[in-house]
């Protein structure tokens, strides 16, 4: 792996706990002794739903380890704060995170961890490092970027890495939104691949968890320790926050609760809820998404980033029912996608919510037809039927909440997506739709970021999406493009200050800019 080149803070956080990266990735280390180390940090740091006076923060460890943190306002942890500690223990496979609050607003929070060996208290690590910035709560210029779609299709760690992460991190953006598929438990890796061209492509680390499906806890968490042994993601891991939700390749491809794997001879574990659940528990111990006492499983959530932004996170997965021809005609625990719990929190809170951009994070986009049978084009797997007709089944539900959202005068309402492994920009027009009581809207999708690329894929005109721009694999180039082959993307996003205009930026990988838009606010 090259290591991706240093820019921001003197890049003193790419290069913290070198000496732990470098033993994760499996890398020969000359005369270790694995019994008489001090703990290690595996997998860098990691922060996270970062609002104006909290932000999660996580590692992990190689060892049973009393982690110590320390925060500061300042660079060299001058006047720093030390917390409880925190004991990363097998049950939760020495991950360890921890909620950072009564933070002082618009301010950089740098963290410090060290790990002191349970079994030998003189036994102490090399420090580690963090920083992210916490949300403003008066006006300033917000930038955020987003993609999703992480080691799919057997691309896995080349020579190059992720390089599509070390783009974002040139931009330096508040956080990173990171749309689902964060992780392919269904997809396992294979050392080499031979491309089109007839070059190879090599995965240069694989690990055991990744040869095969994740079917047990261990293969599960294994998934997100394999992304973190990657350059590039810990370097931006350590400089910017992560906003996370999931799709379906965090558990099974297309997954729902009916999901049958009887005939899916890679599975000795049948049952999708067994799977589920575990695949839920890795998500929330490797990551550092935020713990919601009401319901500990939620990814669901919204987080307030100052007076300018809000940012409302959906699962269209957990809540769904049965993948299916989609064509209900009336609304129903079988034709939902969100839940009606899911609907009902998202209605009362965009209709709280203050700030001037309402971004409707989710993980599947609303017009693109997505089949469960790709090869027979049947079944839906996202909202749309693809009838192009009135809306039924999924979008009943998607029709109820946009005619909440004009109803209500909700205004300045974007929908950031990703899952369809092209980028695209679409506008949805009441004028053009056959389902016309909403007020128009923009939704762009962005991804992969490390992955296949695919598409394009047909509209559904129910709710009359505009195409006005998109970028996928021409017939030529063929599907399941590896990344190489410079279709990655990413989505960057400014929000001024003064005039409140949203400037939406669609990239790619080598950080040429494809599309760009402002949208004025709705005053």
């Amino acid at each position: 792996m090259t290591r991706s080149a240093p820019f921001t803070r003197r890049s003193f956080l790419a290069t913290s706990g070198a000496a732990a990266l470098t033993a994760a990735s499996g890398l020969a280390l000359p005369s270790y002794s694995r019994a008489n180390s001090r703990p290690l940090f595996t997998h860098g740091v990691q922060s996270g739903d970062v609002d104006a006076t909290t932000g999660m923060i996580w590692t992990r460890t190689d060892k049973p380890a009393r982690v110590n943190i320390e925060i500061s306002t300042k660079e060299s942890f001058a006047g720093a704060t030390r917390l409880p500690p925190l004991d990363a223990l097998p049950d939760s496979d020495l991950a360890v995170k921890q909620l950072l609050a009564d933070l002082a607003p618009d301010q950089d929070i740098f963290y410090r961890l060290t790990a002191v060996d349970l079994g030998d208290i003189n036994a102490v690590s090399e420090p580690i490092v963090g920083r992210f910035k916490t949300a403003p709560m008066a006006r300033r210029n917000i930038r955020f970027a987003w993609s999703g779609d992480t080691v799919g299709q057997g691309w896995g760690i080349d020579e190059t890495g992720m390089k599509t992460y070390a783009t974002i991190a040139r931009h330096t953006p508040d956080f990173f939104l990171h749309s689902g598929d964060t992780v392919y438990a269904d997809g396992p890796l294979v050392e080499e691949t031979k491309l089109k061209d007839g070059t190879i492509w090599k995965n240069r680390i694989i690990t055991d968890e990744k040869r095969k499906v994740a079917e047990t806890l261990d293969e599960y968490r294994g998934q997100w320790k394999y992304n973190l042994l990657d350059d590039h993601v810990r370097a931006l891991n350590a400089i910017c926050p992560t906003f996370l939700q999931w799709d379906d390749h965090e558990v099974v491809n297309n997954w729902s609760s009916s999901r049958d794997l009887s005939a899916d001879d890679r599975y000795t574990e049948k049952s999708i809820a067994l799977l589920s659940a575990r695949a839920g528990r890795a998500f929330h111990e490797m990551t550092p998404i935020r713990y919601t006492p009401a319901e500990p499983g939620r990814v669901y959530r919204k987080i307030a980033y100052g007076p300018l932004l809000d940012v409302f996170f959906l699962d269209l997965r957990s809540y769904r029912g049965p993948n299916g021809p989609n064509m209900e005609d009336t609304l129903s625990p079988e034709s939902s996608i969100l839940g009606a719990d899911q609907v009902r929190w998202l209605k009362r809170e965009l209709l709280n919510s203050r700030a001037t951009w309402k971004v409707i994070a989710s993980d599947m986009p609303l017009g693109v037809v997505v089949w469960d049978n790709g090869k027979e084009k049947k079944g839906s797997e996202a909202v749309a039927n693809g009838d192009h007709g009135a809306a039924k089944g999924r979008e009943l539900e998607i029709a109820d909440l946009l005619r909440f959202i004009k109803t209500a005068g909700i205004r300045n309402t974007v929908w950031f997506t990703a899952d369809v492994h092209y980028t695209a920009a679409h506008y949805y027009n009441p004028d053009k739709a056959q389902f016309q009581d909403f007020d128009p809207f923009w939704e762009f999708v962005s991804g992969p970021i490390h992955a296949g690329t695919f598409g394009p894929n047909d509209l559904d005109q129910t709710f009359g999406p505009e195409l006005k721009f998109i970028k996928a694999p021409t017939p030529e180039q063929g599907q399941n493009l590896p990344p190489s082959a410079g279709l990655q993307f990413f989505g960057l996003v400014d929000i001024d200050s003064a005039s409140e205009q949203m400037t939406v930026r669609l990239m790619d990988r080598e950080d040429a800019e494809l599309y760009k838009v402002t949208l004025d606010p709705v005053r």
